[in-house]
């Protein structure tokens, strides 16, 4: 437990919580009323706020990288400026795309120089927060598939294991962390051409159908 950072994990469960009641009390506001749009906007606050008050302490050197040891640098404000940037951009692909972020947050922790094994830690750590949000807003609001998603954790913990233990086994017998970076571009790609691939052969059945494929009305969306 002494391996906690309390204060940072404090405001990532802020934030969390924070985000779940505006999503919450969203969804008993009218689609596109003056609290619909209130509600939306108060997300931008706290997640500025909370990454201001961070990048602040990195800028002056109060917060460090814990993996990195004793070769701690200050980061640049056009540093921080990236990061954040590559951040928000994780968190677009992962809601317009159903993605994980973590496909973008790794990368970005290596090039931090934190290590791989850390940097995969880390990553999965983040994304649950945003996936627990969710679940337990549909849960909440009666819509979660509580035997899917049963089946879906028990498959993947299991495979999580598997995969943790074969991966380990591997690095210590080649020696090289870096495995664990050719795994991620392996999947990334993967990923890339099967969304890729999955999203032409819809498109083209959609046009053979004839069907309509420009944007909906956001207003008269039900929730």
């Amino acid at each position: 437990m002494k391996n906690i950072y309390w204060k940072e994990f404090g405001l990532l469960t802020f934030v969390w919580l924070a985000f779940l009641a505006i999503q919450i009390t969203k969804n008993y506001a009218p689609t596109c009323s003056t609290w619909y749009w209130v509600l939306n906007f108060l997300q931008i606050p706290v997640s500025v706020g909370v990454t201001m008050y961070e990048a602040l302490g990195l800028m002056n050197g109060k917060r460090v990288l814990s993996s990195k040891g004793n070769e701690q640098t200050t980061l640049k404000f056009h540093q921080l400026c990236i990061y954040c940037f590559f951040g928000v951009t994780a968190g677009l692909v992962g809601g317009l795309l159903g993605l994980g972020g973590g496909f973008i947050m790794g990368p970005l922790f290596l090039e931090l120089g934190i290590p791989p094994q850390v940097s995969s830690a880390t990553a999965t750590f983040a994304m649950m927060f945003s996936a627990s949000m969710s679940v337990v807003e549909y849960y909440l609001l009666n819509r979660f598939p509580v035997p899917y998603a049963a089946y879906f954790v028990a498959v993947a913990f299991v495979a999580a294991i598997i995969g943790q233990h074969v991966v380990r086994r591997l690095i210590s017998w080649l020696g090289r962390a870096s495995l664990i970076i050719f795994i991620l571009a392996f999947m990334i790609f993967i990923s890339a051409i099967s969304l890729g691939g999955v999203g032409i052969s819809n498109m083209i059945h959609k046009m053979e159908q004839h069907e309509y494929m420009g944007f909906e009305n956001l207003c008269k969306y039900d929730a």
